[in-house]
Protein backbone atom coordinates (compact mmCIF):
# COMPACT_ATOMS: atom_id res chain seq x y z
CA UNK A 1 0.00 0.00 0.00
CA UNK A 2 3.11 2.43 1.18
CA UNK A 3 4.53 2.01 -2.64
CA UNK A 4 1.17 1.96 -4.63
CA UNK A 5 -1.37 4.35 -2.80
CA UNK A 6 -3.57 4.41 -5.26
CA UNK A 7 -4.54 0.55 -5.02
CA UNK A 8 -4.92 0.94 -1.76
CA UNK A 9 -7.38 3.80 -2.21
CA UNK A 10 -9.28 1.48 -4.21
CA UNK A 11 -9.70 -1.21 -2.02
CA UNK A 12 -9.78 0.76 1.33
CA UNK A 13 -11.60 3.38 0.46
CA UNK A 14 -14.03 3.21 -2.20
CA UNK A 15 -14.16 -0.49 -1.70
CA UNK A 16 -15.66 0.80 1.72
CA UNK A 17 -18.18 3.39 0.11
CA UNK A 18 -19.42 0.84 -2.36
CA UNK A 19 -20.64 -1.17 0.65
CA UNK A 20 -21.91 1.22 2.66
CA UNK A 21 -23.67 2.34 0.31
CA UNK A 22 -25.48 -0.95 -0.89
CA UNK A 23 -25.97 -1.36 2.48
CA UNK A 24 -27.79 1.86 3.01
CA UNK A 25 -29.37 1.20 -0.38
CA UNK A 26 -30.89 -2.27 0.97
CA UNK A 27 -31.57 -1.10 3.79
CA UNK A 28 -29.38 -3.50 6.25
CA UNK A 29 -30.37 -2.87 10.02
CA UNK A 30 -26.56 -2.19 10.55
CA UNK A 31 -22.96 -1.88 9.24
CA UNK A 32 -20.00 -2.41 11.48
CA UNK A 33 -16.15 -1.34 9.83
CA UNK A 34 -13.21 -2.57 10.79
CA UNK A 35 -11.12 -0.17 11.50
CA UNK A 36 -6.82 -0.13 13.15
CA UNK A 37 -5.59 1.63 15.69
CA UNK A 38 -3.00 2.90 12.73
CA UNK A 39 -6.22 5.42 11.74
CA UNK A 40 -5.10 7.49 14.61
CA UNK A 41 -2.27 10.04 13.89
CA UNK A 42 -1.71 8.02 10.81
CA UNK A 43 1.59 7.95 9.30
CA UNK A 44 1.26 5.53 6.58
CA UNK A 45 -1.27 4.70 3.35
CA UNK A 46 -2.63 1.85 4.96
CA UNK A 47 -3.68 4.01 8.14
CA UNK A 48 -4.83 7.41 6.23
CA UNK A 49 -6.78 5.14 3.74
CA UNK A 50 -8.55 3.47 7.04
CA UNK A 51 -9.41 6.90 8.92
CA UNK A 52 -10.92 8.17 5.61
CA UNK A 53 -13.18 4.86 5.70
CA UNK A 54 -14.24 6.46 9.68
CA UNK A 55 -14.94 9.32 8.44
CA UNK A 56 -17.36 7.38 5.57
CA UNK A 57 -19.29 5.53 8.49
CA UNK A 58 -19.54 9.27 10.16
CA UNK A 59 -21.21 10.84 7.26
CA UNK A 60 -23.09 7.38 6.11
CA UNK A 61 -24.56 7.46 9.62
CA UNK A 62 -26.10 10.96 8.63
CA UNK A 63 -27.87 9.94 5.71
CA UNK A 64 -29.11 6.64 5.71
CA UNK A 65 -31.96 4.34 8.06
CA UNK A 66 -29.00 1.64 8.21
CA UNK A 67 -27.18 2.18 11.53
CA UNK A 68 -23.07 2.54 10.82
CA UNK A 69 -20.27 2.28 13.26
CA UNK A 70 -17.18 0.93 13.07
CA UNK A 71 -14.44 -0.71 15.34
CA UNK A 72 -10.65 -0.02 16.23
CA UNK A 73 -8.53 -2.93 16.41
CA UNK A 74 -4.85 -3.52 17.51
CA UNK A 75 -3.13 -6.31 16.25
CA UNK A 76 -4.93 -9.42 16.53
CA UNK A 77 -2.80 -12.54 17.79
CA UNK A 78 -2.78 -15.42 15.64
CA UNK A 79 -4.94 -13.78 12.79
CA UNK A 80 -3.36 -13.90 8.93
CA UNK A 81 0.02 -11.73 8.95
CA UNK A 82 0.04 -11.80 13.07
CA UNK A 83 3.94 -11.51 13.97
CA UNK A 84 3.66 -14.60 16.30
CA UNK A 85 3.26 -17.08 13.81
CA UNK A 86 5.61 -15.77 11.50
CA UNK A 87 8.18 -15.77 14.62
CA UNK A 88 7.63 -19.19 15.06
CA UNK A 89 8.63 -19.77 12.01
CA UNK A 90 11.94 -18.19 12.36
CA UNK A 91 12.31 -19.69 15.33
CA UNK A 92 12.16 -23.55 13.93
CA UNK A 93 14.14 -22.50 11.17
CA UNK A 94 17.18 -21.75 13.31
CA UNK A 95 16.90 -17.83 13.44
CA UNK A 96 17.47 -15.37 12.78
CA UNK A 97 14.35 -13.45 14.58
CA UNK A 98 14.15 -10.21 12.55
CA UNK A 99 12.83 -7.41 14.22
CA UNK A 100 12.43 -3.53 12.65
CA UNK A 101 13.22 -1.50 15.68
CA UNK A 102 14.38 -2.64 19.32
CA UNK A 103 11.84 -0.34 21.01
CA UNK A 104 9.28 -0.75 18.70
CA UNK A 105 5.52 -1.55 20.31
CA UNK A 106 2.45 -2.59 19.91
CA UNK A 107 -1.37 -3.10 21.11
CA UNK A 108 -2.50 -6.54 21.26
CA UNK A 109 -6.10 -8.51 21.60
CA UNK A 110 -7.08 -12.04 21.10
CA UNK A 111 -9.43 -13.22 18.00
CA UNK A 112 -12.17 -13.89 20.73
CA UNK A 113 -12.02 -10.28 22.11
CA UNK A 114 -11.95 -8.77 18.09
CA UNK A 115 -14.85 -11.15 17.71
CA UNK A 116 -16.64 -10.06 20.60
CA UNK A 117 -16.20 -6.39 20.15
CA UNK A 118 -17.44 -6.47 16.33
CA UNK A 119 -20.50 -8.23 17.55
CA UNK A 120 -20.72 -5.56 20.64
CA UNK A 121 -20.60 -2.78 18.87
CA UNK A 122 -23.61 -4.31 16.38
CA UNK A 123 -25.33 -4.55 19.04
CA UNK A 124 -25.25 -1.66 20.92
CA UNK A 125 -25.96 0.08 17.78
CA UNK A 126 -24.82 3.31 18.36
CA UNK A 127 -24.69 4.68 15.04
CA UNK A 128 -21.71 7.14 13.56
CA UNK A 129 -19.61 5.54 16.49
CA UNK A 130 -16.15 4.07 16.91
CA UNK A 131 -16.04 1.87 19.42
CA UNK A 132 -12.10 1.56 20.88
CA UNK A 133 -11.57 -1.88 23.54
CA UNK A 134 -9.15 -1.54 25.90
CA UNK A 135 -5.81 -3.51 25.05
CA UNK A 136 -4.15 -2.29 28.16
CA UNK A 137 -0.80 -1.62 28.08
CA UNK A 138 1.87 -1.58 24.58
CA UNK A 139 3.64 -5.07 24.11
CA UNK A 140 7.59 -4.33 23.39
CA UNK A 141 7.92 -6.50 20.07
CA UNK A 142 11.56 -7.48 21.14
CA UNK A 143 10.25 -8.91 24.61
CA UNK A 144 7.63 -10.73 22.73
CA UNK A 145 10.38 -12.29 20.51
CA UNK A 146 12.46 -13.33 23.50
CA UNK A 147 9.69 -14.62 25.34
CA UNK A 148 9.18 -17.22 22.53
CA UNK A 149 12.99 -18.06 21.83
CA UNK A 150 12.73 -19.16 25.49
CA UNK A 151 9.29 -20.91 25.21
CA UNK A 152 10.91 -22.60 22.87
CA UNK A 153 13.71 -23.64 24.75
CA UNK A 154 16.29 -21.68 23.16
CA UNK A 155 18.18 -18.93 24.51
CA UNK A 156 17.85 -15.58 22.73
CA UNK A 157 20.89 -14.24 21.34
CA UNK A 158 22.48 -17.03 21.57
CA UNK A 159 21.14 -20.16 20.50
CA UNK A 160 18.67 -18.12 18.05
CA UNK A 161 19.98 -14.56 16.83
CA UNK A 162 17.47 -11.77 16.62
CA UNK A 163 18.33 -9.00 13.87
CA UNK A 164 16.81 -5.32 13.98
CA UNK A 165 16.12 -4.47 10.20
CA UNK A 166 14.84 -0.99 10.82
CA UNK A 167 11.76 0.66 10.67
CA UNK A 168 9.76 0.03 7.32
CA UNK A 169 8.16 3.47 5.05
CA UNK A 170 5.68 4.55 6.92
CA UNK A 171 6.48 2.43 10.36
CA UNK A 172 5.52 3.94 13.94
CA UNK A 173 7.60 3.16 16.79
CA UNK A 174 4.14 3.15 18.87
CA UNK A 175 0.22 3.02 17.85
CA UNK A 176 -2.18 5.39 19.41
CA UNK A 177 -6.05 4.26 20.05
CA UNK A 178 -7.81 7.23 20.33
CA UNK A 179 -7.13 10.95 18.96
CA UNK A 180 -6.58 14.05 21.15
CA UNK A 181 -10.13 15.52 19.47
CA UNK A 182 -12.24 12.38 20.11
CA UNK A 183 -11.19 11.92 23.93
CA UNK A 184 -14.23 15.19 24.83
CA UNK A 185 -16.98 13.15 25.77
CA UNK A 186 -15.82 9.74 25.43
CA UNK A 187 -17.65 7.09 27.04
CA UNK A 188 -17.45 3.88 28.15
CA UNK A 189 -20.44 1.51 27.86
CA UNK A 190 -19.17 -2.10 28.66
CA UNK A 191 -17.23 -2.87 32.03
CA UNK A 192 -14.90 -0.33 31.67
CA UNK A 193 -13.37 -2.29 28.47
CA UNK A 194 -14.92 -0.74 25.39
CA UNK A 195 -14.62 2.75 24.96
CA UNK A 196 -16.99 5.17 22.28
CA UNK A 197 -15.51 7.91 20.59
CA UNK A 198 -17.08 11.42 19.71
CA UNK A 199 -17.33 11.78 16.17
CA UNK A 200 -15.34 14.74 14.86
CA UNK A 201 -17.07 18.07 13.23
CA UNK A 202 -17.00 18.05 9.71
CA UNK A 203 -18.31 19.46 6.21
CA UNK A 204 -19.86 16.36 4.37
CA UNK A 205 -20.13 18.25 1.39
CA UNK A 206 -16.50 18.77 1.57
CA UNK A 207 -15.76 15.45 1.93
CA UNK A 208 -17.91 13.85 -0.92
CA UNK A 209 -16.52 16.92 -3.40
CA UNK A 210 -13.14 15.24 -2.10
CA UNK A 211 -13.49 12.00 -2.48
CA UNK A 212 -14.37 12.47 -5.81
CA UNK A 213 -11.23 14.04 -6.50
CA UNK A 214 -9.51 11.07 -4.83
CA UNK A 215 -11.44 8.62 -7.18
CA UNK A 216 -10.30 10.57 -10.18
CA UNK A 217 -6.68 10.99 -9.11
CA UNK A 218 -6.46 6.91 -8.75
CA UNK A 219 -7.41 6.68 -12.55
CA UNK A 220 -5.86 9.70 -14.06
CA UNK A 221 -3.49 11.33 -11.78
CA UNK A 222 -1.99 8.59 -9.22
CA UNK A 223 0.92 11.23 -8.48
CA UNK A 224 -2.29 13.54 -6.83
CA UNK A 225 -2.79 11.06 -4.28
CA UNK A 226 -0.57 11.37 -1.37
CA UNK A 227 -1.66 14.71 -1.74
CA UNK A 228 -5.44 14.20 -1.50
CA UNK A 229 -5.33 12.37 1.06
CA UNK A 230 -3.12 14.79 3.54
CA UNK A 231 -5.91 16.94 2.52
CA UNK A 232 -8.96 14.59 3.61
CA UNK A 233 -6.66 13.35 6.30
CA UNK A 234 -5.00 16.48 8.01
CA UNK A 235 -2.96 14.96 10.54
CA UNK A 236 -1.89 12.58 7.89
CA UNK A 237 2.33 12.40 8.39
CA UNK A 238 3.79 10.30 5.75
CA UNK A 239 7.39 10.01 5.48
CA UNK A 240 7.92 11.94 2.23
Amino acid sequence: MEYVPEEAVKNNVFGTLNVALAASRYKADRFVLLSTDKAVNPTNIMGATKRITELIIQMMSTRSDTKFMAVRFGNVLGSNGSVIPLFKKQIAAGGPVRITHKDITRFFMTIPEACRLVLQAGGFGMSGKIFVLDMGEQVRIDDLARNLIRLSGFVPDKDIKIIYTGLRPGEKLYEELIMAEEREDMKSVYHNKIFVTKPIDMDYDLFENRLDELYKACTENPEKVVGLIKEIVPNYKSGE
